[in-house]
């Protein structure tokens, strides 16, 4: 075994799923850095335009992307056949796709619910059915999902029904796929974050504060004063974890959820 390339990702290509997005656009430059070729794909073309310029300044590679929205079977089988033409080969897929509704469980819109699952579970279903059916002709793969530190522990207080119930959806969705894709040489993992500090979760935290009566950064210090890290988590906590599943560092595990949660899950 050479151990200087169990992070390497040369001669790879990947595509990720929800690839604007904040933690997204991080996965995809990382993977570029460790040498892949790398992918994006998301609902919203100018959001996928400035990401791409935005990490090609960065990075100096190119890097394409295509407009899928990934709760629609059509779209993902089509964007997953004109990828491996243009790759060649698409060797990771990266699922970083998802929406949440929050609302009590008593109060709980039935068609939000539904939304929720959709686009949160079925969408991982569907790429991974249309990428994994490329993987499984080229007799490799590796298949990385976002779920949630929420798939495994609940919440104290109440609006998460529809993202608890579909991160657990993944959670057990992440098995079975890795159950029945590993006779073709293919990994499937996911890895489960905390409450991470981004763009889309600002809003969140400023209504939070307000109704403890607090600033955003006084309600940010008294969340993460129980966990065993003492600190919220940023996106970039969860990079090292998403490389570690896409390298030939875990060619061996599947199947497995991974919680960089600052020790969340330790003690939740």
């Amino acid at each position: 075994m050479d151990f200087a390339t169990l992070f390497d990702l040369t001669g790879k290509n990947a595509m990720i799923v929800g690839g604007a997005g904040g933690l997204g656009k991080l996965v995809a430059e990382a993977f570029a850095v460790a040498g892949a070729g790398v992918c994006i794909a998301s609902r919203t073309e100018a959001k996928l335009q400035a990401a791409c310029e935005e990490l090609a300044a960065k990075t100096g590679k190119e890097f394409k992307y295509y407009v899928m929205d990934a709760g629609k079977e059509d779209q993902v089988a089509a964007v997953a056949e004109q990828a491996n033409k243009d790759f060649g080969h698409i060797d990771i897929l990266v699922n970083s796709q998802g929406v949440n509704k929050k609302h009590p469980a008593l109060e709980f819109p039935m068609d939000e619910f539904d939304m929720v699952m959709h686009d949160d579970v079925a969408s991982i279903l569907m790429t991974c059915k249309h990428f994994g059916k490329y993987m499984k002709e080229n007799g490799y793969g590796k298949i990385v999902n976002v779920t949630s530190v929420r798939g495994k522990i609940a919440t104290k207080g109440p609006g998460n029904a529809a993202y608890c119930a579909a991160k657990g959806a993944v959670d057990m969705l992440t098995k079975q796929l890795a159950s029945e894709f590993g006779p073709f040489g293919i990994t499937v993992n996911a890895f489960g974050p905390n409450i991470m500090k981004t763009p889309m979760m600002t809003k969140v935290f400023e209504m939070r504060a307000k109704e403890n009566n607090c600033t955003v950064e006084e309600y940010l210090k008294m969340q993460s004063a129980s966990l065993p890290m003492r600190r919220m988590s940023d996106p970039e906590d969860c990079v090292g974890t998403a490389l570690f599943l896409a390298a030939p560092a875990s060619d061996f595990l599947t199947g497995n959820i991974l919680y960089p949660d600052g020790g969340l899950t330790a003690i939740g």
